[in-house]
């Protein structure tokens, strides 16, 4: 048996290329939407990708899987559990094999079992791998969203993110019932999840990228709590606020996404185009660093920079329905960003710049747009002397931890909405918990018209200041 496993960290996320060698057939389980690397994975293992498939409906990013079918020509396998709501909508129409639990395929010699396991999802399955030619026993089980390195997949998220209202509890019933058939699994049998750290799919996912049934049971909790009303308890608490997005991505998912094909470069404008774009109310987003924002960019651009949050970031803010233009330092910035915005579906980007436009912006007589930056120290001194609004733009979890007593609560994902509220006799300070929303945030309004200030300490440096 051959494995390739591949960590999207944009998404902290994990697919598998699972092949054969002796057919040198193979299978990607939960690919994203870049086929490219799946394709030349298996060109460099010698491998031919003959069948994919993916654990569930997600909500985090959109699904490669048909995107790989349609350059491979390979088999598509998807649950054909759960309720009729929420099966595949274009299974029957591009020919996929719907896998029930304990139904079983092999490829070449690689034997997979499908195993129900609902809860994060109602359709979700796991897969028991087994090498036919090694042992008689499976070597591992995917677990998808289902099992995670010291966690388990959240199942509040069709209620929260997919509008089911009501479902939250006995989707955590559910989840308690799939969590006790692992429970029977030997210890040896390795756990392949499909997220790491930093996913949204759980609340404290483990950042090593496998584990074991046993080392699970030991180290778990949720292997360890037996009481399933605990467990319900347990699992719904602290659960933050899904990314906007989700919703899109699940209806996307389960409707069918659409099939990019081979991808092409967004154009690249005249750098003195960018003037005209700009009276035309173009969305233009400047990925650079909020450092760099802040001290000149051209007005009217909002400021998502290039990292590890860009896509929860860019998912929660930016409309599925309107061209978008990328600003970058260099050119290899804007095209890695267009990468990451086509694999939570937005595609429709119409063209990136890079710091040239800038320069040709100032070179056409306009002046370039500053934010200005406060310490903690300087804010606490402006707010008693209510010189300035505060607003605090962290999630609701966030803010019941802890917050300034003047300040105003807007979340990120609700700020658009707030625009035509918001005051605009005094400058609006705005701060998150480490200063990258907050950065967002602060372009958002200087976009919208209003004296915007950030504090890029934060929370944290706000809270050690009052200390002081």
């Amino acid at each position: 048996m051959i494995l390739r496993r591949f960590h999207e960290h944009q998404l902290a996320q994990m697919s598998y290329l699972i092949g054969c060698s002796a057919t040198r057939s193979a299978i990607v389980v939960d690919p994203i939407r870049d086929p490219e690397i799946y394709i030349r994975a298996a060109i460099d293992a010698g491998l031919n990708i003959t069948h994919v498939t993916e654990t569930h409906i997600h909500a985090d990013y959109v699904s490669g899987t048909r995107e790989l079918v349609a350059r491979t020509g390979a088999q598509m396998l998807l649950s054909g559990e759960g309720p009729a709501n929420w099966h595949y909508e274009f299974a029957e129409a591009d020919g996929a094999k719907l896998l029930h639990d304990g139904e079983m395929f092999d490829v070449g010699r690689v034997r997979f079992t499908a195993r129900h396991t609902p809860g994060h999802t109602p359709e979700h399955l796991s897969f028991l791998v087994k090498a036919l030619d090694t042992a008689e026993e499976p070597v591992a089980i995917l677990t998808g969203d289902f099992v995670f390195v010291s966690d388990v997949g959240r199942p509040d998220l069709l209620e929260r993110a997919a509008n089911e209202v009501g479902t939250k509890e006995a989707s955590a019933r559910q989840l308690f019932l799939s969590l006790s058939r692992v429970r029977k699994l030997p210890d040896y049998l390795q756990i392949w999840p499909a997220h790491g750290a930093g996913s949204a799919c759980g609340k404290s996912l483990g950042d090593m990228p496998s584990s074991t049934v046993g080392y699970e049971r030991m180290s778990n909790w949720a292997f360890s709590e037996r009481n399933v009303d605990s467990f319900v308890d347990r699992v719904l608490e602290g659960q933050v606020d899904p990314p906007a997005y989700f919703a899109t991505m699940k209806r996307i998912n389960r409707d069918g996404p659409p099939v990019l094909g081979i991808r092409k470069d967004p154009p690249s404008p005249a750098p003195d185009s960018l003037a005209e774009l700009g009276l035309a109310g173009a969305l233009v987003i400047d990925v650079r660093q909020p450092d760099r924002f802040a001290r000149a960019h051209v007005p009217g651009t909002l400021n998502i920079p290039w990292g590890g949050s860009f896509t929860t970031l860019a998912g929660s803010l930016l409309p599925y329905d309107h061209d978008l233009y990328l600003l970058a330092d260099e050119r290899e910035d804007a095209l890695a960003a267009a990468r990451a915005l086509t694999l939570i579906g937005l595609d429709r980007i119409a063209g990136i710049f890079d710091e040239d436009a800038c320069i040709a912006w100032v070179d056409g007589g306009r002046a370039l747009g500053r934010i200005r930056q406060f310490s903690p120290q300087t804010l606490l001194e402006q707010v008693e002397t209510n010189t300035v609004m505060l607003v605090d733009v962290r999630s609701k979890a966030e803010w019941n931890s802890g917050h300034h007593r003047e300040a105003h609560h807007i979340s990120l994902d609700d700020l658009p909405r707030a625009l035509a509220t918001l005051p605009r006799d005094r400058p609006i300070a705005v701060y998150c918990q480490r200063g990258t929303r907050s950065a967002v945030a602060s372009s958002l309004l200087s976009a919208a018209g209003i004296e915007a200030i950030n504090v890029p300490d934060g929370w944290l440096g706000i809270k050690a200041a009052q200390k002081d």
